[in-house]
C-alpha cells in the first residue's frame, strides 16, 4: 500500500494514496464540519462534490475544501486558522441568507446538521441580506415531502436517488440562483418513477425532504370511542426507538416500546412478527411448490414495498417471479380485521382501526394500496415511521427509558426468532430456509443460523444443501443492486432459485423512518446485532413452530397457499411502467 505523509494542526499522519484531507483529519480525530460531504463505504455511498464549501482548511497560502481535496506528500494543513474558520462562518451564512427562518418548527430540528453547524461556528446573526428563493412544496405523495426552500444543493438525495438506488428521480436543474434538486420539468414525485424507499430522506441534512406526518391522524384515532385502535411493530423499530431517547443504537427496547404504546392508548399492541412468521408460512409454501415445479423461477420476496413499485415501473414483464405474499405488515392487518375482530373480539372489521408502526416511508403508500383490503376496508389504515412514534412519546410526556417492561398483548403478540430477523438484510431468506427445509425434507434443522446470508454487502449469493437438493439463494439490498440482479435474471444468467431484494442499505434496519443515523453506518450494524441477539435468545426459531400461528391455520387459514390464505394474506402486482397509470394514482391519493 502506498502511504502519503503529512501534518495537519502540526500532527503528522499517513494515510493511503487517493484519500482526502478529511479522511487523514479523521485519522487523527480533528472535526472538520461538512455539509454535502457524506460517506458510507460499507454500502458505497459517497457523496463528494465539494459543492458546500463548509470544510474549508489552509494549505500554504489559500483554502482548500478538506473532503474534495486529495492528501499529498509533505502537505502542510491547518484546520483551525482565522481565515478557514471565517471561511466557514461566510458560508453558513450564505446558506441561512436563502433559508427559511422556521427552525422552532421545522420537522428536522435538533437534527438538522446545517442547525448544527452553525450553533458550533457560533453564528448568532445573518449580516447577508438579500433576494430569497421560493418554490413550491410537492406533498403530492403519501410518503415523502419535498420542501424546495430548505434546499441547500449538497447533492446528497441526488446521489442516493441516482446512483445507489438508480430510480433517477432527482437532479441538479437550473442554473446560478435559480438552481435546485428537483425533479424532471419540476414534475410532482407522484408522477415520477420514486418508488417512496425513503433513502433521500435519510441523508438529507435538512428539512428539504421529510416523511409525510400522519402523528395528528393518529391522535385522533386515539382519542375518539367509535372503533377499536390496536397496533402492530415491525422488528427493526425495537433496536433502533431508543436512539430517540438516549440509549445506544441496537439496544434492544422492546417491554419499553409496548409499555409506551399502552401508555399513549393503543388498545391493543401487537407484533408485525407475527405476520413476518405467517409470511414464511405463506412465502415457504410457494417457494416449494414453484421449485418442485421449476416453474416462474426464482421467486423474488415481496416484504418490501420499494422494492415492489421499482419492480411494477421498471419490469412489469416480470411481476409473474415476484412473490404474490403480501407484506407482513399487510397479513398482519387482514388477519386482525378478518380473524382477530370477528372471531377474538367479536366486532366488525370495519370497527377497527389499524395502526402500524414501522421504520419505512413507503409503508405509508402500501396502506394506501385499493387492492391491500377487503370490501373497500383496508388491511391497515395508518402507518407511522419510527421517528412518528418517538415524537407521540415525547409529545405525551413518557419517559421510555424508565419505563417498566411489558408484553405483547396475545394471540398476534406471538412469535419466534425468524420473524426479528425480518428487519435486517437476508433475514427473510434465512427466516424462509428454516422453513423449507424442515418442510422439504421432513428432516430437523438442527443449526438454524445461515450465516452464508448473513453480511451487509450489497450482493450476497450462496448455494444451500437441502437434503442433497442444491438451492441457488441470493440476497440484495438497495434497489441499484436490485437492478443488477434483475438485468441478470432477465438476460438468462441467473442461476438462483429464491431472491431477497431490501430497497434500503443494509435492509430495514437502515430503513427510511428510522432515527438519522447521519452517515454512521456502525449505527445500522448495532441495529441489525440487536436483532440478531434477540433470535438468539429466543426458544422458538422457526416459524412454522408458532403456537398462534399453528392455531391460526386450524381455526381459519385451512392450512398454506389454501384458498382462504390467498383471499386474505395474497395480492397482486400492476404495470406501473406508463405515466398516466402514475397519473391516475396521483389522482386517487388526492381525493
Amino acid at each position: 500500500m502506498n502511504l502519503v505523509n503529512l501534518t495537519i494542526n502540526n500532527k503528522s499522519v499517513s494515510v493511503p494514496k487517493g484519500s482526502t484531507i478529511l479522511d487523514a483529519a479523521k485519522k487523527l480525530n480533528i472535526k472538520i464540519p461538512t455539509l454535502c460531504h457524506l460517506n458510507m463505504s460499507e454500502v458505497n455511498i459517497v457523496n463528494q462534490c465539494s459543492s458546500c464549501r463548509v470544510c474549508m482548511v489552509s494549505v500554504g497560502k489559500g483554502l482548500v475544501p478538506a473532503c474534495g481535496t486529495l492528501a499529498k506528500e509533505g502537505m502542510n494543513v491547518q484546520t483551525n486558522t482565522k481565515e478557514a474558520i471565517n471561511a466557514r462562518k461566510r458560508v453558513v451564512e450564505l446558506l441561512l441568507s436563502d433559508h427559511p427562518q422556521d427552525c422552532l418548527i421545522c420537522d428536522k430540528n435538533g437534527n438538522c446538521e446545517l442547525q448544527s453547524i452553525a450553533a458550533n461556528l457560533g453564528i448568532r446573526e445573518i449580516r447577508f441580506k438579500g433576494e430569497q428563493s421560493f418554490a413550491k412544496t410537492d406533498t403530492s405523495t403519501k410518503s415523502i415531502i419535498k420542501n424546495y426552500d430548505k434546499c441547500i444543493l449538497c447533492r446528497r438525495c441526488e446521489t442516493m436517488c441516482n446512483d445507489i438506488q438508480t430510480v433517477g428521480v432527482l437532479s441538479g436543474v437550473n442554473r446560478g440562483f435559480n438552481t435546485k434538486v428537483g425533479t424532471f420539468f419540476n414534475t410532482n414525485l407522484c408522477d415520477t418513477e420514486c418508488t417512496f424507499c425513503g433513502q433521500c430522506i435519510s441523508v438529507c441534512p435538512t428539512g428539504a425532504l421529510t416523511e409525510v406526518n400522519n402523528i395528528p391522524l393518529v391522535w385522533d384515532a386515539l382519542h375518539q370511542n367509535e372503533k377499536t385502535v390496536v397496533v402492530q411493530v415491525a422488528p427493526s423499530v425495537r433496536v433502533a426507538i431508543g436512539e430517540e431517547f438516549g440509549l445506544e443504537a441496537g439496544t434492544i427496547s422492546t417491554g419499553k416500546m409496548v409499555a409506551a404504546l399502552k401508555s399513549l392508548g393503543f388498545k391493543y399492541v401487537f407484533d408485525t412478527n407475527f405476520g413476518a412468521d405467517l409470511t414464511i408460512m405463506e412465502e415457504a409454501a410457494e417457494f416449494i411448490n414453484r421449485f418442485k415445479e421449476n416453474k416462474n423461477l426464482p421467486i423474488l420476496t415481496s416484504c418490501c414495498p420499494a422494492w415492489i413499485n421499482f419492480i411494477e415501473k421498471n419490469y412489469p414483464e416480470h411481476l409473474n417471479l415476484t412473490s404474490t405474499c403480501k407484506s407482513p405488515q399487510g397479513m398482519f392487518g387482514a388477519i386482525a380485521k378478518n380473524y382477530l375482530a370477528p372471531k377474538v373480539l367479536n366486532i366488525e372489521p370495519k370497527n377497527m382501526y389499524v395502526v402500524s408502526i414501522m421504520p419505512c416511508v413507503a409503508k405509508k403508500y402500501e396502506c394506501s394500496r385499493n387492492e391491500l383490503g377487503q370490501d373497500n376496508i383496508p388491511d391497515v389504515d395508518i402507518s407511522i415511521t419510527t421517528r412518528e412514534l418517538a415524537k407521540m412519546i415525547k409529545e405525551a410526556g413518557i419517559d421510555l427509558a424508565n419505563l417498566d417492561e411489558e408484553p405483547f398483548d396475545s394471540p398476534l403478540g406471538e412469535s419466534t426468532g425468524a420473524a426479528d430477523i425480518f428487519g435486517t438484510t437476508g433475514g427473510v431468506l434465512e427466516a424462509a430456509l428454516r422453513t423449507a427445509y424442515e418442510w422439504i425434507t421432513n428432516k430437523e434443522l438442527k443449526d438454524v443460523n445461515f450465516s452464508l446470508v448473513r453480511g451487509f454487502e450489497g450482493i450476497k449469493e450462496a448455494s444451500i444443501d437441502v437434503d442433497g437438493t442444491i438451492v441457488n439463494v441470493c440476497v440484495v439490498s438497495t434497489l441499484g443492486n436490485a437492478r443488477k440482479i434483475m438485468d441478470e435474471v432477465i438476460s438468462g444468467k441467473s442461476k438462483y432459485h429464491i431472491i431477497e431484494v431490501m430497497a434500503c442499505p443494509g435492509g430495514c434496519v437502515g430503513g427510511g423512518g428510522q432515527p438519522y443515523h447521519h452517515g454512521d453506518y456502525d449505527i445500522i450494524k448495532k441495529r441489525a446485532q440487536g436483532l440478531y441477539n434477540i433470535d438468539e435468545s429466543k426458544k422458538l426459531r422457526k416459524s412454522h413452530e408458532n403456537p398462534s400461528i399453528i392455531t391460526l391455520y386450524n381455526e381459519f387459514l385451512d392450512k398454506p397457499c389454501s384458498n382462504i390464505a390467498h383471499k386474505y394474506l395474497h395480492t397482486h402486482y400492476f404495470n406501473k411502467s406508463k405515466i398516466i397509470f402514475c397519473e391516475i394514482m396521483c389522482e386517487g391519493e388526492k381525493e
